[in-house]
């Protein structure tokens, strides 16, 4: 194992039938090797029983999700509205998490992250797989006492990986992504992720769970692209012993549909960023490959 590690990790696998391909055709190319699947995704089905079958090399984790959808247990007043859909905003959930019913909420997270990581491994046992890692939808799990509750359910399931939001500060050289509205709303989740990690880490040590140490994708949420990957590795070049995780949301869609996510896609069919990475000193792999490491 290499001293440098990158994990090119797809966020959203189960959402719907484009995510689901961008994550097949991505495995395919080489660069993407971990994944994270969503227990209440519209195309779960799809792909349980389709896509990671056919990826055998793909990590696969879980990625809790509170925000979107409908949740697993309906029956939970903290978290759903009355038709069983997930209705807090992530300021709600910080609220939450530290003072507004605090006890209460936290049981009911319980049940639900509960429900989403049994489905998850039920699944991926069956085909003889195991979930490598745990993340989650909007970094939810970051919230320190949600993180501590996740590390918790972690370590009771023999899931030793988790995702930490640590971001280096980089800029990429295209005037146009900083001028983008939703840049100056990504410093202030990079300000809130970074704090918040600085409490995680020693939580997951303290569960004794490894962890990445820089992540690529909250500075661009929303702009990701090959030249942001390549510009968020080159910051940290000098960087040894380290874990890096880059964050994207690809689809590829049926009717040609060109957007933001697709822009993601492309980062998985990217052979020169392949190849740059791997200049770097980095070793391509997943969360799977780190089972057992100390790397926090």
């Amino acid at each position: 194992m290499k001293e440098k590690r990158f994990i090119l990790n797809a966020d959203d696998f189960g959402m719907s039938e484009a995510f689901n391909t961008a994550v097949f055709e991505g495995a395919q190319a080489g660069i993407l090797k971990s994944t994270s699947l969503v227990a209440n995704g519209d195309a779960y089905e799809q792909a349980v029983q389709t896509v990671i079958p056919s990826s055998p090399e793909l990590g696969v984790g879980v990625h809790l999700n509170i925000i979107e959808g409908k949740a697993l247990i309906p029956e939970q007043f903290e978290l759903v509205d009355q038709n069983g859909v997930f209705n807090n905003s992530y300021g709600q959930l910080i609220l939450k998490a530290y003072c507004y019913k605090k006890k209460e909420f936290l049981q009911e997270l319980e049940k639900e992250f509960r429900a989403q990581i049994e489905k998850c491994i039920t699944d991926l046992n069956a085909q003889g797989r195991k979930v490598t890692h745990i993340d989650s939808h909007v970094h939810t799990h970051a919230i320190p006492p949600i993180f501590e509750l996740v590390c918790a359910l972690a370590r009771e399931y023999g899931i030793n990986q988790i995702r930490t939001q640590f971001e280096h500060f980089y800029m990429v050289p295209d005037i146009f992504m900083h001028l983008n509205k939703k840049y100056p709303v990504n410093l202030i989740k990079i300000a809130l992720l970074n704090s918040f990690t600085l409490i995680n880490k020693n939580t997951a040590k303290s569960y004794k769970l490894n962890t990445n140490d820089y992540l690529i994708g909250v500075g661009y949420t929303s702009m990701m692209s090959s030249l942001t990957v390549s510009c968020g590795l080159s910051a940290i070049k000098n960087k040894t012993q380290i874990t890096a995780e880059a964050l994207i949301h690809p689809c590829r869609y049926e009717d040609g549909t060109i957007d933001n996510h697709f822009t993601e896609y492309r980062i998985t069919q990217n052979q020169k960023l392949k190849e740059k990475i791997e200049r770097l000193g980095y070793e391509i792999t997943n969360y799977a490959n780190l089972d057992g490491e100390s790397i926090i």
